[in-house]
């Protein structure tokens, strides 16, 4: 979380004593376009002469939008900026001066001559009337205003402009710039994604049916006034299904605002018939849509995360329909939206609008499997399968084992299947059993067949010898040690370029010797689960987070008497409608083993109540409440967040506040190194916590000093670890790999073998207890 440094104020002017500015409107035409450059420009860059062809283009002022008193119409993060624009005056008026806002030290020339320092930074735009010595340089027509302005800390803007003193201006509300940051960085798999390429495997790995049409590709697309609710008669280009509007990939690069509304358009083949109904099918749309086919409308959808399906059967024609989709997304308000901003910088991303996963369509008849809940238990071996249906009809269900299909059963409602000698699932063993369902009707006939998978295990906890709780899988005690990995992509976005591409992250991961990956605040698509549960790697899964102002509570960690945020009942509804789509979506893998709802105190709120709903509706993982939130006594887990290197307050576990939960650091590290040619803005303050090691050679040796503390922390009670971060991400540069994934800062298999350190037995006593001595979920 960011804290913003406390507001002082130091201006040093070479002339004269400052002001608060009107607010009267004037006649007045304010200049608002600049040429701007970030890295320091030629000998004579203040002369009217001086050539700025290269240089870029915005609208002003400059800055980030939570700088006090800011009037954002260009991002800027970096610790420099040069200005330069022309304006136009009819005449001289009798006091000119700068209204400026600056953030921090400026200075700014007239036609090629300095005439005002400023030092410190100010909260609100300032009336400065300029010398009486310098005033000669202001002449009627063009002039020319050069500002360059350098920043160390905390927020950052500069605006300025030549005014009369006794008749300030008010400024307009510059336009929003709608082009995001244009990186140069692709990744191998990015460079090889077309519109015939682009995401072509089957989406929902647990529930398959053989009977499906992919409709990613081209569509396309345009941006309308929020206002419209009509389809486009004209569209703006085309856009690249599922990379959304802001992405590389999606080959727009558009910044959506909330006054706008983004629609798509494509065509695809269907049949009509009065035994099949036609589904269609979303993985994640940011953030609110409505569906049209044929232009009448047949569903809407809240919530950017999650997959959700229409039936659109009524809507079809035979052969050719049309598809549109209507989208809004306001990005800053109160929905849940994850790490993504206005204007990012720091800890916070480009902002994702639209379609962001796979579209598709599949044929099911008018009795069908709908969904499937499938839930497992190591003691007994057993699997059983809920189903969700459509109309009626019987259940069967068998489950491979080896060549055969030899367990199975049927049934109308909740189906178990007991398997003999059942092979459980484990990072270092993880064993899927293939698992079929049929539905049938009264003579037997099929009618519906879907096809999953179940890994069995279970997930749980138990003291050792020192009273300390540690995690257990299937009984067995476990350590868990994974990255914190956020899922971002330099030319996807939130959605990677292939499956091949999100699959290499994972098998990366697991040859580094990690057994768990923390997915923080992003929910992936599903095939990215599927890998987890093939390849063996457990996963921490947070909930998004969302919120705006006071929706986030003071940030008190584990002290006492810790704070909520109150939120409106609408978007607390909202936001448990979403978490029970996140849960509902993910729960019959088997690689998830933790659920967390709050990530520190964003958007953190009736903590006590969340976690109440989360474990009655999930009792078989652990509950992980706020990772590094202000901690409240439910779920099971104590989570401290600490950088650069762990530790854990240990000192605050007074009167046994810490005694019922598993002592966790569910952050750490964030070693920063930049790999040249590999950055996603050389331009900005690319960071890691604790500043940037000199050499590679400090960056391993941190990496290597945290990896010890956490080892000690472990021997006094810390059973899980959380390294920040698998890439890294935008202006962060303290993943394990650079955001192209082309360079591995540290060799996966040094990696895997310093981490063998904390998988060794702390003391045999605590190692030899057995699944009896286990509680659990």
């Amino acid at each position: 979380m960011i804290q913003r440094r406390t507001l002082s104020l130091s201006l040093l002017f070479v002339f004269g004593i400052s002001f608060t500015a009107a607010t009267r409107a004037d006649s007045q035409e304010i200049a608002d376009t600049w040429k701007y450059r970030l890295q320091q420009p030629g000998e004579g860059w203040t002369q009217a002469e001086f050539n700025t062809d290269e240089w870029k283009e915005g609208s002003g002022g400059f800055g980030t939008r939570d700088t006090p008193g800011a009037r954002v119409g260009t991002a800027w993060a970096t610790n420099n900026i040069w200005l330069r624009k022309t304006f136009e005056i009819s005449s001289i008026p009798a006091r000119p001066a700068l209204l400026v806002h600056h953030d921090e030290d400026a200075e700014v020339h007239l036609n090629g001559e300095s005439i005002a320092v400023f030092e410190g930074f100010t909260t609100e735009y300032k009336v400065v009337p300029i010398p009486d010595n310098k005033r000669s340089l202001l002449k009627p027509g063009k002039n020319l205003l050069a500002v360059h302005c350098k920043q160390s800390a905390g927020g950052q803007f500069i605006d300025v402009h030549v005014v009369d003193a006794d008749n300030v201006p008010e400024l307009p509300e510059p336009p929003r710039d709608t082009k995001p940051f244009d990186s140069e960085l692709i990744t191998t798999w990015g460079e090889q994604v077309t519109a015939e390429n682009a995401w072509t495997q089957y989406p929902r790995p647990q529930m398959q049916r053989d009977n499906w049409t992919n409709l990613n590709g081209n569509w396309d697309y345009a941006v309308t006034p929020i206002e419209q609710t009509k389809t486009p008669s004209k569209w703006d280009g085309e856009i690249l299904v599922p990379y959304c509007l802001e992405s590389k990939l999606g080959g727009v690069q558009r910044l959506l605002d909330a006054s706008e509304a983004l629609w798509y358009r494509r065509s695809f083949d269907a049949k009509r018939s009065n035994t099949r109904r036609n589904l269609l099918n979303f993985e994640a749309v940011d953030y609110r849509c409505e569906v049209f086919v044929n232009g009448e409308s047949v569903g809407k959808h809240i919530g950017g995360n999650t997959p959700f399906s229409l039936d659109i059967t009524d809507a079809v024609n035979d052969g050719e329909n049309e598809l549109v989709v209507r989208v809004e997304d306001a990005t800053e308000e109160f929905q849940l939206r994850g790490k993504q901003v206005l204007d990012a910088r720091g800890i916070w991303y480009t902002q994702v609008s639209g379609i962001w996963q796979t579209v598709w369509l599949e044929e099911v008849p008018e009795n069908y499997i709908k969904g499937l809940k499938v839930a497992t238990e190591a003691e007994s071996g057993t699997i059983r399968v809920t189903p969700d249906l459509v109309g009626s009809g019987n259940l069967q269900v068998a489950v491979r084992v080896g060549d055969l299909m030899d367990a199975n059963n049927s049934g109308a409602e909740s189906i178990t299947l007991e398997i003999e000698n059942a092979k459980l699932w484990s990072p270092s063993s993880p064993y899927l059993y293939d698992v079929e369902v049929l539905l049938v009707d009264e003579t037997g006939k099929v009618l519906d067949t879907v096809k999953s998978y179940a890994g069995i295990r279970s997930v749980g906890k138990v003291k050792d010898a020192d009273g300390h709780w540690r995690f257990t899988l299937n009984g067995d005690v476990i350590f868990h040690w994974g990255p914190l990995d956020q899922g971002w992509w330099p030319d996807g976005l939130l959605t990677p370029p292939s499956d091949e591409a999100m699959l290499f992250d994972i098998e990366w991961l697991k040859k580094a010797g990690f057994n768990m990956i923390r997915k923080h605040i992003k929910v992936e698509p599903r095939r990215y689960y599927y890998h987890c549960d093939r390849l063996g790697m457990m996963v921490w899964q947070d909930h998004v987070s969302g919120g705006v102002g006071d929706a986030w509570p003071e940030w008190t960690r584990l002290q006492p008497n810790p704070e909520d945020a109150t939120w409106p009942e609408e978007q607390h509804q909202q936001f448990m409608v979403e978490l029970e789509a996140m849960i509902g979506s993910l729960e019959n893998h088997p690689s998830i083993v933790c659920w967390v709802p709050f990530n520190e105190a964003w958007g953190q709120h009736q903590t006590t109540e969340v976690g109440k709903w989360t474990i009655e509706r999930d009792p078989s993982r652990s509950v992980n409440i706020a990772s590094g939130g202000n901690f409240w006594p439910i779920g099971d887990i104590v989570d401290e967040h600490r950088y650069p290197h762990p530790g854990f307050p240990f000192e605050l576990d007074t009167n046994g506040r810490f005694d019922d939960f598993i002592k966790v650091i569910g952050e750490f590290g964030g070693h920063g190194y930049p790999v040249k040619g590999h950055l996603w803005d050389t331009n900005r303050r690319n960071w890691g916590y604790g500043g940037l090691p000199k050499n590679e050679a400090e960056y391993k040796e941190r990496y290597i000093t945290s990896l010890n503390m956490l080892d000690e922390l472990r021997r006094q009670g810390i059973a899980a670890g959380v390294y920040t971060q698998t890439t890294d991400v935008e202006g962060e540069i303290n993943g394990l790999m650079t955001y192209d994934r082309k360079v591995i800062k540290i060799p996966a298999k040094y990696l895997a073998e310093m981490h063998k350190a904390l998988f060794t037995a702390i003391d045999k006593k605590s190692a030899d207890r057995g699944p009896d001595e286990a509680q659990q979920f």
